[in-house]
């Protein structure tokens, strides 16, 4: 059968992706500045992995709860809730910068990583509002949005060292401060959003009709349970091969910056190798959800991790330009591929009424991982140098491969 959208739900994916669009450049700015702003204010490079910890971090402490928000409330009001807390933490880190107080910083950053993770909750709205046979094109589009975004980071970073070099305000405080503009604009966007994305999820069939969901291996009628997310083999797989993507990815995000810094790249030519790792994580999204949709989420997440091993690799053991900059790509392909098909394999396992909280509970997993490697990672480079750091990257995400096989050793025994 053939499935139409509706043009209410097309303008509410507009709506989000738009929104999206113009939010995206924030958690740009932790993974390519964040890690320089750290080491320059602390003067130790054990440090620098600190700033995507805190990303992580804040991630693991906001994404279960605001999950329950959304479950509770809907998506609209967990969403414009994290959107009022990044523009908080935007101020507080541009002040701390600007004073040179680490203290402020983490503040800063914690608070607007537990904003922009709470605002994610937009993929759940997507995946609210279509149904299983189009839920990873829908998160495609999300994702697109973000990227749409992302190119701005470049832009923004240019324009504040522009702005530094004019003696106009310190290059790594000014884009702090141009952010909270784009944050209320994507605010805006998301209020006109109607009607709430779970509301159209426990509907589907007025939107769709005929349309009949597919039975959920978590449904409705029962307490929800995060072991019972990871006593189902397909979602316990699959929040591991999200957190190993994730882990490996916050490994890399600061080996890039410092490799780079290392040989001697200014701000804006470590901005653009972000973008390039950016475009791999956002730009293909909806080509890669409509594949997951088409040939299924295990045959796109299992080889995304084997991009980002091969990525990690890059990173790690060379020392040019231009492959130091395509590892990253690779790595941030490979982290889109498990990302969107690990979160479309929830949504369709989990019913409407708990999807908040399984994707809050798959990104507390991602949190808790890059928070503990990024962590790690710092020391590591201390003790080890950046090639061992670039090989752990690659060891982590081979993790849940392990754990495919020995899934599939058991099924066939």
């Amino acid at each position: 059968m053939k499935i139409v959208v509706p043009a209410l739900i097309k303008r509410n994916m507009a709506l989000f992706a738009l929104s999206q669009s113009f939010t995206g450049a924030g958690m740009q700015f932790i993974y390519g500045l964040g890690p320089l702003m750290i080491v320059g204010i602390s003067g130790s490079n054990d440090l620098a992995g600190l700033s995507v910890a805190l990303i992580g971090l804040s991630r693991f402490l906001v994404s279960y709860p605001i999950g329950k928000i959304t479950d509770s409330y809907g998506r609209k009001p967990g969403i414009l809730l994290g959107l009022a807390l990044a523009l908080v933490g935007t101020l507080i880190i541009a002040f701390g910068q600007n004073m040179s107080h680490l203290v402020w910083v983490i503040v800063g950053i914690l608070i607007f990583g537990m904003g922009m993770n709470a605002a994610q909750q937009m993929r759940v709205g997507a995946t609210d509002m279509f149904p299983s046979v189009l839920r990873g094109q829908a998160l495609g589009y999300i994702a697109l949005g973000t990227f749409a975004g992302l190119i701005l980071s470049p832009a923004v970073v240019n324009l504040g060292e522009r702005l530094s070099e004019s003696g106009l305000g310190n290059a790594l405080v000014l884009p702090w401060l141009m952010l909270p503009v784009l944050i209320i604009i994507g605010a805006v966007l998301v209020y006109f959003v109607r009607p709430d994305p779970k509301t159209i999820g426990q509907n589907l069939a007025h939107y769709y009709p005929g349309y009949v969901e597919p039975q959920h291996a978590v449904g409705s009628g029962t307490k929800f349970s995060g072991g019972s997310l990871m006593a189902y083999v397909p979602t316990r797989l699959a929040i591991a091969a999200n957190a190993a993507a994730q882990g490996n990815m916050s490994i890399v995000m600061v080996l890039t910056s410092l490799v780079l810094q290392h040989h001697g790249h200014s701000l804006t030519a470590i901005a653009w190798a972000h973008l390039f790792h950016s475009a791999g994580m956002f730009a293909f999204s909806i080509p890669i959800g409509k594949l997951s949709d088409r040939i299924g989420r295990a045959k796109i997440m299992y080889p995304g991790l084997i991009l980002t091993i091969a990525g990690a690799a890059l990173v790690g053991l060379t020392t040019g330009y231009i492959s130091i900059t395509f590892g990253t790509f690779l790595v941030g392909i490979g982290w889109a591929m498990t990302n969107v098909a690990s979160t479309a394999l929830l949504a369709d396992e989990v019913d409407t009424s708990m999807r908040g909280r399984a994707i809050g509970t798959n990104d507390s997993w991602a949190g808790g991982t890059s928070l503990v490697l990024s962590i790690i990672t710092g020391p590591l480079i201390s003790a080890l140098g950046l090639p061992a750091s670039g090989v752990f990257a690659a060891l982590v995400a081979g993790v849940p491969l392990l754990m495919w096989g020995w899934s599939l050793r058991k099924v066939h025994n």
